[in-house]
């Protein structure tokens, strides 16, 4: 495995300023465009150069989707080691193909998957196809002996799962790997294996109705290979047009686009900047994706997750920087969501109900240059601007709930327009506005009522 792939990225990517646009196709820091216009299913934008690209009909819907869940769920799930056991512990292939036999798939409901995605904000789900491993939890058709059709479950769960989502409004998106540690092509015939990636991800445009994107993992395990990408992606935009491309560029590469036709960069566990989009060939969507514990696949002996409040910091974060969030859940060896990760995504919910619910600013704020003092931004939000405040706690002795900066005045840069209210969305309250001696807009936050604490906590500024 490559060293860079277990390294743990730090957190940004880049400084204060604007930056000129990079010929290495990283991203940049920026002042973003106004995404609300868009281009027809199908048709590709005409880029002027120098200008901001205007995004495709995919890439700008997909970027109001906002908030997604990730679901890594496979025969490793049964050792409860996390998605790397077969690797990481050394478990041979003959040993390893034994998980087949016992693999039921007892409990697991695409639908009550886009349930649970409903109730969390989230309006799309990214499910593994195909992981590392290189078993499929779909019928290959007689392409492999190590998918779904060998094991005593009896369905193909990919196709439970695009029809779940499907009949709850919920985007089925699929997670393909490229890297496979069982198939003997992958290091003796590559040329084969490749033929053999493009037939699985064919079945997967053709056999599963409309598909939201597919995202692949694991170029990054042979970088100077010719991964044949021109041929894996005209298979997608001849069989799926509407489809996102996006394809993981590994820890510590946060950010890089790659091949012209990837619709959005991904962010693994770092957290996005904003971007300058001016001059690229193309308008490319960011996506963070991120997990709740150490581990993508189900661990037993992990005990180190997240909290409702991290997700909710996280989920800021990165429509802050106009990106998405792609949160992880591993369900469990018979394809259960354990029930701490489902308590954790519907407190989620409510938060996101708290500031709006569906027609909310997590959805439709607009990234912007308004910036406050350390973590606090501005969306735009049609006529309306959001201001997005931490560690506004409601006490001030946070000796074991760490830094607040508490109740006060909060100053905003970036916003000149002459601004006539401003309230909490969370319960109404008016909120005083002054203008500082620096030309910064000055919000007057209030504390939170005893027993309140949202986390974030979100202004709107009304003309």
């Amino acid at each position: 495995m490559d060293q860079s792939r277990r390294q743990f990225l730090s957190t940004s990517l880049a400084g204060a300023g604007l930056l000129l646009p990079s010929t290495t196709h990283d991203w940049q820091l920026i002042v973003p465009a106004d995404t609300s216009v868009a281009l027809p299913p199908g048709q590709e934008p005409q880029q002027n150069p120098g200008k901001v690209p205007t995004p495709s009909a995919r890439v700008a819907a997909f970027e109001k989707f906002a908030f997604g869940m990730f679901v890594h769920w496979g025969l490793y799930s049964q050792i409860g080691k996390g998605e790397w056991a077969m690797n990481m512990h050394g478990i041979k292939k003959e040993e390893y193909a034994k998980l087949m036999k016992t693999f039921t798939a007892a409990d697991f409901s695409g639908r009550e998957l886009a349930r649970l995605a409903k109730r969390a904000g989230m309006k799309y789900i990214t499910h593994t196809s195909r992981h590392h491993d290189g078993f499929s939890l779909y019928d290959t058709r007689g392409l492999s002996d190590w998918d779904i059709t060998h094991t005593p479950a009896g369905r193909d769960l990919i196709a439970d799962f695009s029809d779940g989502c499907r009949a709850e409004g919920i985007v089925p998106m699929l997670y393909c790997t490229t890297l496979d540690w069982t198939d003997e092509r992958f290091n003796n015939d590559w040329d084969a294996y490749q033929e053999y990636l493009r037939a699985s991800v064919k079945l997967l445009c053709t056999e599963y109705g409309p598909i939201g994107g597919f995202w692949f993992d694991g170029n990054w395990s042979r970088k100077d290979a010719d991964w044949q990408e021109d041929q894996l992606y005209g298979l997608i935009r001849k069989h799926q047009p509407d489809a996102l491309i996006i394809n993981n560029t590994g820890l510590g590469a946060g950010g890089k686009v790659g091949h012209p036709e990837i619709d959005s960069t991904t962010f693994e566990r770092g957290r996005p900047e904003p971007v300058d989009r001016s001059g690229h060939p193309k308008y490319v969507a960011g996506e963070m994706c991120h997990t709740l514990n150490f581990h993508w696949g189900i661990a037993n002996n992990d005990f180190n997750f997240l909290s409702p409040a991290h997700v909710i910091e996280e989920l800021c974060g990165c429509r802050r920087a106009g990106a998405n969030l792609l949160m992880n859940i591993g369900p469990n060896a018979t394809g259960a969501v354990p029930p701490y990760e489902t308590a954790l995504l519907e407190r989620v919910g409510d938060w996101i109900r708290l500031h709006g619910g569906t027609d909310g600013p997590i959805y439709n704020g607009i990234a912007t240059n308004i910036q406050g003092d350390e973590r606090d931004f501005g969306l735009r939000h049609g006529e309306h601007v959001d201001l997005y405040l931490h560690d506004l706690t409601p006490t001030a002795d946070t000796r074991a709930h760490g830094h607040s900066r508490g109740a006060g005045k909060r100053p905003f840069a970036g916003l000149p327009e002459k601004w006539k209210s401003a309230k909490w969305l969370d319960n109404g309250e008016e909120l005083k506005l002054e203008r500082g001696d620096d030309g910064r807009l000055i919000l007057n936050a209030t504390g939170y009522p005893y027993g309140t604490n949202t986390v974030v906590r979100v202004a709107r500024l009304e003309k």
